[in-house]
């Protein structure tokens, strides 16, 4: 225990970046990034890239990477179960996942459940905070996760096998395969997990019973260089999973949750003179089963099946200057138990200005306007600036409005929805403050938000639950971010971590919001020698309210959860690795929701094939 909370102590004083952060995105040499927007009008504000070694350190499920390696908290009940964040102390449905630069949010419940999500088919995954809706839509408020299938137009040919067998049953499987030419490149994978999930209660003689689940993912990419100007590229994912939902008591009706959903998106880039085009097209589809009871044969379901039309068109005005407009439509056609059959259409356009003034200092502009057939869109915009002193300190400062659109379960839930509703809408505004040091670099940032028009479900008059723009929420917080990488001789250090303090409360009580931690802190020290490595990660969450009166017999105590790990290559070219890795090593008592116990101390062993 003792050493445990120096740990803790010791990560507290040293805060976050990970191996490969950077305040935007470095353009890799042969390799077609996904997501254009993110690299070129994102300057202002900060991106944590994490690569395919952090990934691998990590469970598949987005949730467990993202836990251990950023500020953002997750709301998850139970392990494998339905899991929902928090980021910059907003709601669930105000973070967005971004799918190769489109917004892959649940249009029934305006979130991405990020336990059905597996991290393992991407090459890297960045974690954009701040406002983003004028790029990437309705839910941008708090940040942006995006899911990256980035191509390479280089000579080669890779597949890639990785196996974990852990406790409780689980097993996480990948196999993948990359090849590629000049010409050519094609990226897949496919995963599987599963679990019995069966795991005793730290400190009780209770199991996690009907936590059973599974689920299964194809990825596909495939891109053709028609010419040094034009090429082609195609993204395709199938999900297929199904949860039975862990039980909070011995009598409680076993359920289960069964999802099915593809995504499909086409993309055409081409350059000629100053001006550079991409035109995405793509094809969503979400399907779901609810069993209220697994013994019957009855069930609930609902889908919605989405278009997407996206072009933009950059203009290099100068070699300082950059312009680019965004024109998108979108189609919406749900059908489901609760909401009938509905459909909307959304149109929107949007404006950006990159100029840089001097080697030193840049700043950014952008606009948008949306129209829909359901509800009136507020006008956003987002206006940021970059000022590098020296080598050693870089100031950004960025304001932005952005917003949220009522979903389909909002609008349309029979005999509870409310077509007249607005879209939530928030101003912000952060300074980013950013210090590198040889193989030492810090980031302290600050931030405030105001939001206005929360959507929240309330009883009516007539007894019935019905969405209501209601809350209005003060935001505000800071977050600080550290890294350091030192080699010398065959020995590598690397020390990584994260810290949030956030305030998040709503203006008529004063009370902070449910589920939205004060203090947040993770940390990892990892160690290289030669075929080697071995890590140690550290996962800090302060107490949590889970009542909206904030009642001190309604909290959540802090825990201070923690895994280690090591593995060994037993190839000169990095081909054959096996390891060990130990979750929650002190066997912490913990729960993110009242009853949702998590799991004790438990072994996972893996097996890696490269070649």
């Amino acid at each position: 225990m003792i050493l445990k909370k120096r740990f803790a102590f010791f990560f507290l004083l040293m805060c976050h970046i990970v191996s490969a952060q950077n305040d935007s995105i470095n353009k890799l040499k042969e390799v077609i990034v996904s997501d254009n927007n993110l690299k070129n009008f994102a300057n202002t504000q900060s991106i944590q890239r994490l690569n395919d070694s952090i990934i691998t350190k990590n469970q598949s499920s987005l949730t467990s990477l993202l836990n251990y390696n950023t500020v953002i908290y997750f709301k998850e009940n139970g392990l494998g179960m339905t899991s929902s964040p928090s980021f910059r102390g907003t709601t669930s449905q105000q973070t967005v996942v971004v799918w190769n630069g489109i917004n892959i949010n649940s249009q029934l419940l305006g979130q991405t459940d990020f336990n059905t999500i597996s991290t393992r088919g991407f090459n890297s995954i960045d974690v954009k905070a701040g406002g983003g809706s004028i790029v990437y839509g309705s839910g941008a408020i708090g940040g942006t996760i995006h899911l990256n299938n980035d191509l390479k137009f280089t000579d080669t040919f890779k597949n890639d096998f990785q196996i974990y067998y852990g406790e409780f049953n689980t097993i996480s499987a990948i196999y993948g395969l990359t090849a590629a030419t000049k010409k050519w490149s094609f990226d897949a994978s496919f995963t599987r997990n599963s679990s019995d999930n069966d795991f005793k209660f730290v400190g009780q003689n209770v199991w996690n019973t009907n936590g059973q689940y599974y689920n299964n993912t194809l990825d596909a990419a495939v891109g053709y260089k028609i010419n040094n100007k034009n090429s082609i590229k195609f993204y395709s994912e199938i999900y297929d999973g199904e949860r039975h939902f862990s039980l909070t008591s011995p009598n409680a009706t076993k359920t289960k949750y069964q999802d099915y959903n593809t995504r499909n998106l086409l993309t055409w880039t081409s350059s000629f003179n100053k001006f550079e085009s991409n035109l995405r097209l793509a094809y969503i589809s979400e399907h779901y089963n609810y069993f209220e009871d697994i013994n019957l044969d009855g069930f609930t379901s609902g889908g919605v099946k989405s278009f997407i039309g996206k072009y933009d068109l950059d203009y290099s005005l100068s070699s300082t200057i950059k312009i680019s407009t965004i024109l998108d439509y979108t189609k919406n056609d749900g059908l489901g138990s609760g909401i009938g059959k509905s459909s909307r259409e959304i149109g929107g356009a949007s404006i950006l200005w990159k100029h840089t003034l001097t080697e030193k200092w840049n700043y950014e502009l952008s606009a948008r306007k949306e129209v829909s057939d359901v509800y009136k869109s507020p006008v956003l915009f987002s206006a940021g600036s970059r000022y590098n002193f020296s080598d050693f300190y870089q100031l950004k400062f960025n304001v932005s409005r952005n917003y949220r659109i009522p979903t389909f379960n909002d609008l349309y839930w029979t005999g509870s929805g409310n077509p007249d509703l607005k879209p939530e809408s928030s101003y912000q505004a952060e300074i980013g403050n950013d210090f590198k040091y040889k193989d030492f670099r810090l980031t302290v940032t600050a931030y405030g938000m105001k939001i206005k028009d929360m959507i929240r479900w309330l009883p009516n008059n007539s007894g019935n639950w019905s969405p209501e723009n209601t809350d209005k929420v003060t935001i505000y917080g800071a977050e600080a971010l550290l890294g350091w990488r030192k080699s010398f001789n065959k020995h590598t250090f690397d020390f990584n971590g994260t810290y949030a303090y956030t305030v998040s409360t709503d203006d008529k009580t004063d009370k902070q919001l449910f589920y939205v931690p004060y203090h947040k802190l993770t940390g990892s020290i990892s160690y290289y020698y030669k075929k080697l490595s071995a890590y140690y990660q550290v996962m800090f969450t302060g107490e949590i309210f889970t009542t909206s009166d904030n009642n001190p017999k309604d909290i959540l105590d802090a825990y201070n959860v923690s895994n280690i790990g090591v593995d060994y290559n037993f190839s000169k070219k990095n081909i054959f690795k096996v390891g060990v890795k130990a979750a929650n090593l002190w066997n912490e008592k913990y729960e993110a929701l009242p009853s949702r116990y998590m799991p004790g101390r438990n072994l996972t062993i893996y097996l890696n094939l490269n070649y």
